[in-house]
């Protein structure tokens, strides 16, 4: 082999390790972060919810920021060359994390992320973070891409991503990983769905009451999500979650029953 063909070849071999690095580096199971959710998340009823201790995240905060900074360090490219579960848990946990950094900037001075503001200074809409390659808001990962129509339609996001309310689905305590991503989904639609004070019969008025989360994103539960293609059909799915009584769960299963939206409580699920 000539010098040239030899000095080729080992080029090629260095670019073919520099690439597998490349694709290595971020770690899937997003091990920073499930540290820290086991730490400072504290489970209650039965697992069906839970609080955040921000005051530990704080404390916390150099690690949190560690966990941000290799978020924000994946480039879009890299991005698009991962599965589509890779993708969502990456999406849903970044979501997760800088919610929480969010509340940081102002904790323990905040009662609710509504504080921020409404319109000026609007936490969603605030573009505080880099993702993707690109300046990012909470909106902007949840709304223009999760939701984005065609790109995972999967309703159970709904159910993942905590925007520091007591309303919110709760906060897992652990990251949401692309190789047990379906499994995880599955578990906080269930445990969102059994908890009776977000989702419940009511026999004083003979119908449902639900999360406002049905009444802003029920379109995304009748897309067709594993054949499901109705708010309707979703909660026939958890009737024996939403009623004890086998005439209340038929009721439920027919789709006979009215729906009312409850309230969402914006209060900060804080853990103190």
């Amino acid at each position: 082999m000539t010098a040239t063909r030899r000095c080729f070849a080992w080029l090629v071999l260095l670019f073919a390790a520099w690439q597998t690095s490349a694709f290595a580096a971020f770690d899937h199971e997003h091990r920073a972060w499930s540290d820290l959710l086991k730490k400072h998340v504290v489970v209650q009823d039965a697992g069906k919810s839970s609080r955040v201790s921000y005051a530990g995240f704080a404390r916390d905060r150099q690690r949190l920021k560690g966990y941000l900074d290799a978020l924000s360090a994946v480039s879009d490219a890299d991005f698009k060359s991962w599965s589509k579960r890779q993708q969502l848990a990456f999406l849903l946990n970044a979501y997760n994390a800088f919610t929480i950094e969010k509340v940081l900037t102002r904790y323990p001075n905040l009662k609710s992320i509504r504080d921020f503001g409404r319109v000026f200074g609007n936490p969603w809409k605030d573009k505080f973070f880099t993702l993707l390659s690109r300046g990012m808001t909470l909106d902007g990962i949840e709304h223009d891409t999760i939701r984005a129509p065609g790109r995972y339609d999967d309703p159970r996001i709904h159910f993942a991503a905590n925007c520091a309310a007591i309303g919110c689905p709760m906060l897992r305590e652990e990251a949401y990983v692309g190789a047990r991503l379906d499994g995880q989904l599955d578990e906080q639609a269930l445990r969102f769905m059994s908890d009776r004070s977000r989702n419940r019969y009511e026999a004083g008025t003979r119908g449902l009451a639900l999360s406002s989360i049905f009444d802003w994103y029920g379109k995304d539960f009748a897309r067709g999500w594993k054949g499901y293609n109705s708010l309707g059909q979703w909660l026939a799915r958890y009737a024996d979650q939403l009623a004890d009584g086998a005439e209340e769960r038929a009721a439920i299963r027919g789709g006979s029953l009215p729906v009312a939206f409850l309230d969402y409580d914006w209060r900060l699920n804080d853990a103190k």
